[in-house]
């Protein structure tokens, strides 16, 4: 099954600063050949189910192993069975009506 999923991780206990643990989940995301992009408050990420959460997890042990004690992390996600659809193909959905 395809997924979307909005992915967003804070780890907490290594200071204001956390790009450096974002980058590193980043990695991870294109090491596993996954769509995906990065936004100001996490990342959108789509492809199929099992992989997307064993990247996720992936990315808290990444983490967890850089230092951070503690993380915290929202995960929106949906999936569709009428039909497939993409990222791009849901803002396209919304730019058009915009027009």
């Amino acid at each position: 099954m395809k997924v979307i999923a909005d992915f967003t991780i804070v780890p907490i206990g290594v200071g204001t600063s956390v790009s450096t643990y974002v980058a590193e989940c980043e990695k991870i995301i294109q090491n596993a050949g996954l769509k995906y992009k990065l936004h100001s408050y996490g990342t959108d990420i789509e492809g199929d189910w099992d992989l997307v959460f064993e990247t996720i997890k992936q990315c808290h042990k990444k983490v967890h192993n850089m230092g951070a004690p503690r993380i915290h992390s929202v995960l929106k996600f949906g999936t569709r069975t009428d039909k497939e659809q993409t990222m791009d193909d849901k803002i396209n959905s919304v730019l058009s009506k915009l027009e």
